[in-house]
């Protein structure tokens, strides 16, 4: 089985890409990682994919003098290793519109949120401070427009009365583990096509049926 080759891209502590890691270790799976880049010689994720035999490189952003320069030299490091897909895992970088332009319905990136609302920095935040009932995660393809692109899988998980941000945002993390292995999956099994309106259709969806009402009294 040819296994879809993924560099991931992280700044910070790698959760996400761990969830990657072990998805990735059975061999049934249809994705392998084969590079994980940092802008951050100290990120935490560079020693989990050290731990799993990942090859590793720092590229530390500080030493271009622009972000295009910077952006080509990630694309040059995963270009020599035969990337066919990117994974942006907490990479915490804008990136230019040559280098999305360049990895273009190539590069998913996962956000704490339920897109298209709550895009950017500080989510939980502002989803306590709106009171809203549900909160969640989004795997998307990336576009130039920070936070946009065709929506591949999304998870909900409730408000709970006496949530604080850290307290939510763990709760998420938990389903962002869950949906980023499936999202990956479901691109390397050919599943994902992006429709004439960008919109991203999966072949053979089932969604879970029924209704969350919260609160329910």
């Amino acid at each position: 089985m040819s296994r879809l080759k993924l560099a991931v891209m992280i700044s910070g502590r790698g959760s996400n890409l761990q969830a990657l890691i072990d998805a990735c270790a059975d061999p049934a799976y249809p994705a392998e990682i084969i590079l994980v880049l940092s802008n951050r010689p100290d990120a935490q994720g560079l020693a989990r994919a050290a731990t799993a035999g990942i090859p590793t490189r720092v590229i530390d952003h500080k030493e271009f003098a622009d972000r295009t320069s910077f952006d080509r030299e990630m694309t040059k490091a995963m270009e020599t290793a035969e990337t066919e897909m990117v994974c942006l895992a907490g990479f915490m970088r804008l990136l230019s519109d040559e280098f999305v332009d360049h990895w273009r319905d190539r590069m998913i990136n996962i956000h704490p949120s339920l897109l298209p609302a709550f895009k950017g920095l500080d989510v939980q935040e502002r989803v306590l401070a709106r009171g809203a009932r549900f909160a969640g995660c989004t795997v998307h393809y990336v576009r130039k427009e920070m936070d946009t692109g065709p929506i591949i899988v999304q998870a909900v998980v409730p408000v709970l009365p006496g949530d604080t941000p850290d307290v939510l945002a763990a709760r998420v993390l938990e389903r962002e583990h869950d949906i980023y292995p499936l999202a990956v999956r479901l691109i390397a099994e050919g599943r994902v096509a992006i429709d004439e309106n960008d919109r991203a259709v999966i072949d053979g969806a089932v969604a879970q049926q029924g209704c969350l009402v919260n609160p329910v009294g």
